[in-house]
This record gives C-alpha cells, sequence and structure tokens, in this order.
C-alpha cells in the first residue's frame, strides 16, 4: 500500500514527535492533530508538518483533521484520569471515533498504540480500557487496515519515565519505591517510531498486534538503581510492602502530576514484558544501556549520538 500522508492524533507528545520526524524523514506528509499549539511548535521544523489545533473527541473536528490523509495514527493514552478525560474516553470511546471517521474520510491505514499486558480481565482499569481500545479496532475488519502495537515501557531523551526517576535521586537521600521488584522490558522510543513508520505500507502487518519490547527485562528496583550510578548518586532504595505501597499511592495520586495511582500499582502487578522475540521489523531493538547512560548523565551534545547512529543506520 502506497503511504503519502499521515494525520498523528495525539502528535504532539513524547512518542508522537519521534514518530513525526521519522514520518517526515521519509519524505510523508504529516498532520499533527494536538488540543495544545504550544506542544507541537518544535516539530514545525519538520519540513512536511503541519499542525490542526483540535479536540479528537470532536466528531465533526476528528473528521477535518483526517480529510485527504492516507493514514491516521493513535497514540493518545491516559496514565490517571483528569478533568473530562477517563480511561473509557481516552482509551475505548476515541478508537471507536477515529475507526468511524478513517472510513467515513476514506482512509486507508490505522495504527493504534495499545499497551503491554492489556486484556478485558486485567488487574486495572487502564489495562482493561485498552483492551477494550484493542476491541474497537479490531471490529473495523479491513477498512481501515489496522496494526496494533503494545509497547513496554518507552524511554528516550524527554521521556517521563527514567527523568522521573532522575529527578527523584537527585532530589532524595533515601527512595522509598513502590512495586519495587515488578518487571519491566524497555524499549527505545526510536525504535518504536521506527516500527509504527515502518509498518506503514507493509502489508505482512496488516491485522497484526505486535508486542514491543527491548532487549532485556529488568525489575522496577534496577532501572532506579541503574539511573542513580548513571547519574553519580549513592541512594537507599528501599522497596515498600504492599500496604505502604498502597498509602504512597493514595497519597500521591491526590496531587498534581499523579507521580503514581493505585491503579497504577495494580497495572505493575502483571509483568510487563514479551513473551517471544521482537518481531521483524529489520532491525533489533538498541539496549538500555547503549542509549540511556548518554541523556540522564549530561544532556550534552553526546547524548544525541545515539540518535545521530540511528539515523545514519549505523
Amino acid at each position: 500500500m502506497e503511504i503519502g500522508s499521515v494525520c498523528i492524533i495525539g502528535g504532539s507528545g513524547f512518542v508522537g514527535g519521534v514518530i513525526a520526524e521519522h514520518a517526515a524523514a521519509r519524505g510523508l506528509r504529516v498532520r499533527i492533530v494536538t488540543r495544545s499549539e504550544p506542544r507541537a511548535r518544535r516539530l514545525l521544523v519538520l519540513p512536511t508538518l503541519e499542525i490542526m489545533l483540535a479536540d479528537p473527541n470532536d466528531e465533526k473536528a476528528l473528521a477535518r483533521c483526517l480529510d485527504d490523509m492516507d493514514a491516521a495514527i493513535n497514540l493518545v493514552g491516559i496514565l490517571a484520569p483528569s478533568g473530562r478525560s477517563t480511561f473509557e474516553s481516552a482509551h475505548a470511546r476515541l478508537p471507536r471515533k477515529i475507526v468511524h471517521a478513517c472510513r467515513a474520510a476514506g482512509v486507508r491505514r490505522l495504527l493504534h498504540m495499545s499497551a503491554l499486558a492489556a486484556s478485558p480481565s486485567g488487574p486495572s482499569e487502564y489495562l482493561r480500557s485498552k483492551a477494550q481500545g484493542e476491541a474497537e479496532v479490531r471490529a473495523a475488519g479491513d477498512a481501515p487496515a489496522w496494526t496494533i502495537f503494545r509497547p513496554s515501557v518507552i524511554f528516550g531523551e524527554g521521556d517521563r519515565f527514567l527523568n522521573l526517576f532522575a529527578m527523584l535521586v537527585r532530589l532524595f537521600p533515601v527512595v522509598p519505591l513502590a512495586a519495587a521488584q515488578a518487571k519491566f522490558q524497555p524499549i527505545w522510543v526510536e525504535d518504536v517510531a521506527r516500527a509504527f513508520v515502518g509498518a506503514l505500507g507493509d502489508p505482512r502487518a496488516f491485522g497484526q498486534a505486535y508486542d514491543l519490547c527491548g532487549p532485556r527485562v529488568y525489575t522496577l528496583e534496577e532501572l532506579v538503581r541503574f539511573v542513580a550510578v548513571t547519574i553519580g548518586k549513592k541512594r537507599a532504595i528501599v522497596g515498600l510492602p504492599p500496604a505502604l505501597a498502597n498509602l504512597q499511592a493514595l497519597v500521591l495520586e491526590r496531587l498534581p502530576g499523579h507521580l503514581i495511582t493505585r491503579d497504577n500499582l495494580r497495572s505493575m502487578s502483571v509483568p510487563n514484558v514479551c513473551g517471544g522475540t521482537f518481531p521483524d521489523f529489520g532491525f533489533e531493538p538498541s539496549t538500555l544501556e547503549a542509549v540511556a547512560s548518554s541523556y540522564l548523565a549530561g544532556g550534552d551534545s553526546r547524548a544525541r549520538y545515539p540518535r545521530y547512529r540511528h539515523f545514519a543506520g549505523r
């Protein structure tokens, strides 16, 4: 399938910006749909990009966003309800609206971001709602042709995962850690973007769901220790028992930023790891150590070397 244009819904965020860069590098016309234009301004340097300010939950606005587009990518997701955004509205109702809007606009291709371990019987509302979204996409049949991606936690320069722990490690001599033994298999944001853009016109990906993970499994405690060592801070990391972890989440979910919620804790009770090998997208995923050390340690120009090598194919 020949794809010349793509609309990225939720494209002004961490993952969307990198996907937009990869799509523009391939010469695609890229339309970013966002409710916050300032968040997307950094992407205006991309020569084939346009920003459309719209609420994708508004069906008329969504129709305008998809007008004259060959493909759509849905990246909208939340880790905690906020304002009018609930897990159901963001993860289930919106994908349904996007499928219907794609059909009406003649969009031939839909890529959907789900989550690893999404399941109707998942332990958290987050995972159950993500499974609802997958069901809405699958119900599209082959109009549009769809592909679902389920990544583990995504890291990269500007992420809100490893950088959050780096901030905590810099601020506090002791880090009390809920779900310290929770398992993750982090994947680099550049590899996620490469998989998304590579799958756009590939008929082998039609009607497929892919788990995306990096090459190694870590506990949450191992990840925090890696961050501490990388930024040169010797810190005590104390794993909290379930009762204290739940209390910590109860307090933090009521504060701005929602550092962790009780629903997050329930999600982490399921290993966030892949059961098989990395899908055959023509490349192997990068290791956490090869990438994260550079941007966590200094943030100088060397932090961008892995990205330069990545785009150069080295």
